[in-house]
């Protein structure tokens, strides 16, 4: 993931969608231009602190669009 920390942050910046983790954490993703996506998993201390627990690139999404959907509503 080392060559995707600017994708990471992206993703976190402009997400496609943000669902509901299972323990209070948030999963962002983004489609990427290869046809795959990448999923960031972070959790929010305030309105500007947060960071990051784990990044990885899925060709899965349908397993995240079954969580609660947070943002867009």
């Amino acid at each position: 993931m080392a060559g995707y920390y600017y994708d990471a942050l992206e993703t976190i910046s402009a997400p496609d969608a943000v669902y509901a983790g299972k323990s209070g954490e948030c999963i962002a993703l983004r489609t990427l231009n290869t046809g795959t996506s990448i999923a960031v998993i972070y959790r929010e201390v305030s309105n500007e602190d947060g960071f990051v627990i784990t990044a990885f690139i899925t060709s899965k999404k349908k397993q995240f669009e079954r969580r609660v959907r947070l943002w867009p509503l």
